[in-house]
């Protein structure tokens, strides 16, 4: 089976949130539901040098972060109903509504929060990975709006390839958990960030409620 992912660039994701905002008009999605979240990660504090001036001992950086259609997605198994799946053509997590009954089990399941509830239809929703637009050849509305291309998607194993092997930085969970199909470019600073006890400092905007 072919499995396709997601590469973020962190390196220069500059937290312009296109990606989260072309994702919401692409599916039509009504306020606070967002399936693309750009998380902002900061911490850290000033130290006092002896001549009495600051150094900044900071880290910040952004994270674009979707459903990671993961190898071993703890949301499919999860579901009691069988509603949520993976596509055998490439590797999608993908909700059949028909079999969905609103339960929330898979988002409580999710470590990445992916999966959104939809209180109008009383359903589970996420992202799809836009295959309706590779169906006609066009890329996924988060990648094709990046004004700094920090997205790009396509085959997993070819991402690694021209990427590397990177799919955690803090404050991330360990991929050990769902074997997620992504690849990151870290920012230069996230080595750093455990240190300096960096957290997600737009919370209450990415937070499912």
């Amino acid at each position: 089976m072919s499995q396709y992912g997601f590469y973020i660039d962190s390196s220069c994701c500059s937290g312009c949130k296109t990606c989260q905002v072309a994702c919401k008009d692409k599916n039509d999605l009504d306020q606070g539901m967002m399936w693309r979240r750009v998380y902002e990660v900061s911490g850290g504090s000033w130290e006092q040098r002896p001549n009495g001036g600051w150094n900044p001992q900071i880290s910040t950086y952004n994270l674009s972060i979707a459903c990671n259609h993961c190898e071993d997605p703890a949301c499919v198994d999860a579901c009691p109903t069988k509603a949520l799946y993976k596509d055998s053509e490439k590797g999608f997590v993908l909700i059949d509504p028909e079999k969905c009954v609103g339960c929330r089990y898979c988002e409580w399941a999710c470590p990445y929060g992916a999966l959104q509830y939809n209180e109008d239809l009383g359903i589970m929703t996420k992202c799809d990975f836009c295959k309706d637009y590779l169906e006609v050849g066009n890329e996924p509305s988060c990648v094709s709006s990046c004004p700094l291309r920090a997205i790009d998607y396509g085959e997993l194993s070819e991402l690694q390839e021209k990427y590397g092997l990177v799919s955690q930085v803090h404050p991330m969970p360990d991929p050990k958990l769902t074997k997620p199909s992504l690849v990151i470019g870290p920012h230069r600073e996230s080595e750093t960030a455990k240190i300096n006890k960096a957290r997600i400092a737009n919370l209450e905007e990415v937070k499912n409620d």
